[in-house]
């Protein structure tokens, strides 16, 4: 019963997602936000909305092993598997804003978590930080929006009332998958005898990356494989400064050891996919199955430990 109420929270995870990215960006088209700002913002945070219902709710349920891993494993997967698959799919030109600029924050975010992370906690003021930081880095995409305004691809705008039924509707299933993912990955643990931290990493991370992974995926067979690389960079900075930010600011968050083993590898991964960005401007296929095979290296190493 625990596995059907794991697939049940992920459906209700990545359809509440859904639901709520139309209505938000129906709103803000009613109310005239660029639709720039609605990509950079809404739509970006819409895809994180999984790992932030599990991450609160498993902080606030004191599950914090799940809180943390769950952020850093998805992190993980969304650079080596989504990346890694759209590649494959189809060589992944790379936007020299994300090189310059977004990685940089990505990267910066996860040493000051490493650095959180030293005293075996990440403590509600340390949570405070990391919001800080997410709202200095809308800030900053804002004012970039402004500057170079490009209005992209018209949104869709639903009725008032549909728009505000998406929105509750899409926040509502979030919150409940939220639970039920938690709650039935616990047990999952408890029967298997698997740390929670585990878990987070492995099959939490991943549900929880499918939105990411999805979106991806189907720019990339459209050949609008660009837009995989900064939806990802922008998953995994809006997971670090506002769901880790969020969850450490309700109630301080405990550290796993083996955590810090993880988040040493998200760095290098970061700058992994730095450097294959970097090289002809673009990530090919054979750079694609690297990512591939570093991940199943990865799941194995984890397991094995």
């Amino acid at each position: 019963m625990m596995y059907v109420l794991l697939i049940i929270g992920f459906i209700l995870l990545i359809k509440g997602a859904d639901f709520f990215v139309d209505g938000a960006s129906s709103v803000a088209k009613l109310l005239k936000v660029p639709s720039v700002i609605i990509g950079l913002t809404i739509v970006a945070m819409g895809t994180s909305a999984p790992e932030a219902a599990v991450s609160i709710s498993a902080g606030l349920a004191g599950s914090s092993d799940i809180a943390l891993s769950n952020v850093i494993g998805s992190n993980i997967f969304n650079l080596l598997i989504v990346v890694g698959v759209s590649a494959i799919i189809c060589p992944m030109t790379t936007e020299k804003v994300i090189m310059q600029r977004d990685i940089w924050w990505s990267l910066g975010a996860t040493v000051a978590v490493l650095i959180m992370m030293i005293d075996m906690k990440v403590s509600t003021i340390e949570g405070i930080i990391l919001l800080a930081g997410m709202i200095a880095y809308i800030v900053v995409l804002v004012l970039a929006a402004k500057k170079n305004r490009d209005e992209g691809d018209e949104v869709k705008a639903l009725s008032p009332l549909k728009s505000v039924l998406f929105i509750i509707g899409g926040l509502a299933a979030i919150v409940i998958g939220g639970d039920l993912v938690v709650d039935s990955a616990c047990d999952i643990a408890a029967a298997f005898g698997m740390s929670e931290a585990l878990i987070g990493l492995t099959i939490v991370a991943m549900g929880t990356s499918l939105p990411e992974l999805v979106t991806s995926v189907v720019a990339a067979r459209k050949g609008d494989s660009g837009l995989a690389l900064g939806n990802v960079i922008g998953s995994n900075i809006f997971n670090l400064l506002f769901i880790l930010g969020s969850a450490s600011a309700l109630t301080s968050i405990n550290v796993a050891s083996e955590l810090f083993i993880d988040t040493a590898i998200l760095i290098g991964v970061t700058l992994m996919m730095y450097f294959l960005c970097r090289s002809k401007e673009k990530t090919s296929r054979p750079e694609g199955i690297v990512c591939v095979l570093t991940y199943a290296a990865y799941m194995a190493y984890i397991i094995m430990r």
